[in-house]
């Protein structure tokens, strides 16, 4: 297929490019600024400008471009800046998508927050309603700047991401740090369930659903056995084989970190029932798992 993908240079999107091309497709890169590879075609999302003709063209876009969520302080040009740039990116590429004659697939990211903060122990499938909170609203918007390519009749994919892990990068690459010194420590009561998947899973999970015409609407990309947050630091601190014996308490945490230690301290149970009805096969499907591809 030719396949064009926004994002393409970041922790998901550069794996997501090699996986792609190993398997045979077109891959075409949207970069800022001069375009100078052969692969790459210039956009500029903030201003709403790409090629059109090369959007027509593709069988498939993937839309992976946001700033990073986990800065902190999370000052108020930050939260904009959040939302400024998801909605520039996917608007763009949803207008592009809807003036196609054949409009192509649209694969939007989007993420696990879109169920809100905590939901304590509730198994949230795509059925699942969405939640409250500023990342909830972010990834609200974020799928509802994708609406000019649904009302065009693409077809049209929301990447409910959860947390990706991998050593070379993404969360686990700072929470290595403190684990590594033996000073990991659980958060709040351990209780809150922490979806994640491996980096590698979530790259075959993106390809498999661009490689699955009857695929549309939310996806969630989540492993099926979530752990709490007790369950976590116990498998990280065994997988790098140091002692995590510290509990960082919910009031140390929300004095530490202000507005961020909510999604800390939250409980989202992804459960990917869309993916494992259409047959994807996890490679990874529990937190040992997961992290000891991870950190191998």
């Amino acid at each position: 297929m030719r396949i064009v993908i926004g994002g393409a240079s970041g922790f998901l999107g550069a794996p997501l490019v090699s996986a792609l091309r190993q398997c045979g497709h077109d891959v075409t890169r949207l970069v800022r600024g001069d375009a100078t590879d052969a692969d790459a075609s210039p956009w500029d999302p903030v201003a709403g400008e790409v090629d059109e003709a090369l959007i027509a063209d593709a069988d498939v876009v993937v839309n992976l471009s946001g700033a990073p969520i986990s800065q902190w302080p999370r000052t108020g040009r930050r939260a904009q800046e959040i939302l400024r740039s998801r909605l520039g990116a996917t608007s763009t590429l949803a207008r592009a998508v809807a003036h196609a004659p054949t409009p192509p697939a649209l694969l939007s990211g989007s993420g696990m927050s879109w169920y809100g903060v905590d939901r304590g122990p509730r198994v949230l499938t795509e059925d699942e309603g969405p939640g409250e909170g500023f990342l909830a609203e972010v990834s609200q918007a974020w799928e509802a700047a994708a609406t000019p390519a649904v009302e065009a009749g693409a077809r049209v994919v929301y990447l409910r991401t959860s947390m990706v892990l991998d050593g070379s990068g993404g969360a686990l690459k700072l929470m290595k740090i403190p684990f590594s010194l033996g000073v990991g420590a659980r958060i709040g009561s351990g209780r809150q369930y922490l979806s994640c998947i491996s980096r590698r899973d979530w790259v075959e999970a993106v390809r498999f659903v661009a490689e699955h015409d009857d695929l549309a609407g939310p996806v969630n990309l989540s492993a099926p056995a979530v752990p709490t947050n007790a369950e976590f630091t116990r498998s990280l601190a065994r997988t790098l084989g140091r002692p995590a014996p510290f509990a960082a308490p919910s009031f140390a945490v929300r004095a530490a970190l202000g507005g961020i230690a909510e999604d800390l301290l939250g409980s989202l149970r992804l459960q990917p029932r869309r993916l494992t009805e259409a047959g994807f096969s996890f490679a990874h499907r529990d937190v040992d798992e997961i992290l000891a591809a991870a950190l191998a």
